[in-house]
């Protein structure tokens, strides 16, 4: 089997990946300084991993995909008390923007939990790419060694944000953890991290993501897992449990038009005006 296809086999598979993990945990190699890399390679890394990012960035414009998106509050004995189920069709018009269609939304029941929009755009950590290309420039990455899963060999960095915003001040997000980029390739395979800043009454959890190659070339988020306690400032503590996939990424068949698959395509105004655009 291709070591790229058993290593994502194996991510779809996650929590019996972690246990699998624990049980071989002497036949894997973790992140260690024994694999010191000189300042200049490290920094050649970096430039090289950014610039994927943001061709992937780029090349998911092109693209609609579908996101399923589960997010549940955990009660006492690990009963499942509240549930938020989204499931969602996404493409992008010609400009970048992001179209959504909504294909399953039940009345959500989450009673000590509350879902803002923030939260939807967020789903698998600050984004579904955790780094924002625009943004690259404002983190410190530090070298933290090599790590083996599957067969990959994989360069391992720990992010932070250069300065924290203020959370009082604005409501920009940053992603803080560790990421894993291919040492083949130079591409980001998995993240690991939250947004920040956080406040006493905001608070997000960890998001594991990992991704899948597409169509040969991009490496595309497809799977993001969190089962966290989340401690607020008050002392309460809230169980929240969240699985998000993105499946079906297909090349969309219209730019300028955001059109999705089970709806009619619009008919061509016989006229040197073109006809207006229809709101998504």
């Amino acid at each position: 089997m291709n070591p790229r296809r058993l290593f994502l086999f194996s991510l779809t598979l996650l929590c019996g990946f972690l246990l699998l993990q624990s049980a071989l945990a002497p036949a894997q190699e973790s992140a260690n300084s024994a694999s010191a890399l000189p300042q200049a390679e490290i920094n050649r890394i970096i430039r090289a991993f950014s610039a994927k990012e943001a061709e992937f960035r780029q090349a998911l414009n092109q693209y609609s995909f579908k996101r399923d998106a589960v997010i549940q509050q955990i009660g006492m004995g690990g009963q499942i008390a509240g549930e938020y189920h989204r499931v969602s069709q996404f493409i992008f018009d010609d400009k970048g923007v992001k179209s959504e269609k909504i294909v399953f939304f039940p009345l959500p029941n989450l009673p000590g939990l509350q879902i803002t929009l923030d939260d939807l755009e967020d789903l698998g950590g600050v984004n579904a790419f955790a780094l924002e290309v625009a943004k690259i420039d404002q983190y410190n990455f530090t070298y933290a060694g090599k790590e083996r899963i599957d067969e990959l060999d994989l360069y391992v960095f720990d992010v932070a944000p250069k300065v924290m915003p203020d959370p009082k001040k604005t409501r920009e997000r940053f992603f803080q953890g560790r990421i894993w980029v291919d040492d083949h390739d130079l591409q980001i395979v998995k993240t690991r991290g939250k947004g920040v800043p956080e406040t006493k009454e905001s608070k997000f959890p960890i998001y594991d993501t990992y991704r899948e190659h597409i169509d040969g070339r991009f490496w595309f988020p497809t799977y993001a897992y969190s089962d966290e306690e989340l401690v607020f400032g008050n002392g309460s503590v809230l169980h929240v449990r969240a699985r998000i996939r993105y499946s079906d990424y297909k090349r969309a068949r219209g730019t300028a038009t955001v059109i999705f698959d089970d709806e009619p395509e619009p008919t061509p105004t016989p006229s040197p005006t073109p006809p207006p655009r229809r709101k998504p």
